[in-house]
């Protein structure tokens, strides 16, 4: 069994970010923009803005952050994201999730221009990765790609299952996994199938973004298999400083023997996650994607 590192994959793609943003200044051009918009007081989006704003500054990027009181309308929110639309100071913006229960995420992510559109959730970039164009790609599934290329795992003919059917991992990973150059055989589990159990032990990868955790358990799993997990769950702990640890949609404990790779959480996708956000930057600012 070989862990999957996402830190040290990360660490590599955020070196070479690096590079190409050095090449972009001695070029005479500024430095990639990312916006984050940041609406109420959730803890975890709080902390995740965080880390996003620390590898913005470690791959040279410029960084912003627009806090709003959960309060605001979903008109004043879409004036803002409209300012950010026409700014051209700023190559790509997201609106972190979840927002308050009064605003319409839908309406708000085909509010966002496509392209700055660095998350990948605007129907034209979902669109045009549909059809194998190219386009950004949501963070998580382009952070699994890389680690399954980072680590060399060979794709083209494998059985892949992915647990879950979200619009932010579950489809487009599923999707990407079966377009050429990957090549997989994909099946989509959810809540609703039937002998999910037995579809899932015939996977050669596994892809668990279901959200619950530990529901992937070592007689689910087939032996030599790779095991991405994708799930993050918070259960309190009298064991660490903060009260608190994340476990994953995957036992890891009795699943890791059976396996040929494996992700740990934390540690895992996870890290992945923001350094893809960091790529979508970079070709915004590049204009690789719609020029």
């Amino acid at each position: 069994m070989e862990l999957i590192k996402g830190e040290e994959v990360a660490d590599s793609l955020k070196a070479d970010i690096s590079k190409e943003v050095r090449k972009l200044i001695d070029a005479g051009q500024r430095a990639p923009h990312l916006v984050a918009i940041l609406v109420g007081n959730d803890g975890a989006s709080h902390t995740y803005v965080g880390h996003k704003e620390k590898c913005c500054n470690e791959c040279g990027f410029r960084s912003s952050v627009l806090k709003f009181d959960e309060n605001i309308s979903e008109e004043e929110l879409l004036q803002e994201i409209e300012k950010l639309n026409n700014d051209n100071s700023v190559d790509g913006f997201i609106v972190q999730l979840p927002l308050p229960k009064h605003i319409s995420e839908q309406k708000v992510t085909e509010a966002i221009d496509p392209k700055k559109d660095v998350d990948g959730f605007h129907p034209v970039n979902t669109g045009r990765m549909i059809n194998g164009l190219p386009s950004y790609l949501p963070a998580t599934p382009d952070g699994i790609l890389e680690l399954l290329k980072y680590y060399n795992i060979a794709t083209a003919g494998k059985k892949c299952v992915v647990i879950g059917r979200s619009n932010i991992v579950g489809r487009p990973i599923a999707n990407l996994l079966f377009q050429k150059g990957w090549d997989c055989t994909v099946t989509i589990c959810h809540s609703r199938t039937a002998n999910l159990k037995e579809e899932v032990a015939q996977a050669d990868i596994i892809i668990a973004a279901l959200g619950i955790a530990q529901f992937v358990t070592a007689d689910m799993v087939k032996e030599g298999a790779v095991v991405i997990d994708v799930g993050i769950t918070r259960i309190p702990s009298d064991k660490t400083k903060s009260g608190w640890k994340l476990l994953g949609d995957v036992k890891f404990d009795e699943v890791a023997p059976k396996c040929s790779y494996i992700t740990p959480v934390p540690g895992g996708v996870g890290p992945m996650t923001i350094i893809s956000l960091m790529k979508n930057t970079l070709k915004a600012a590049k204009k690789e994607i719609y020029g």
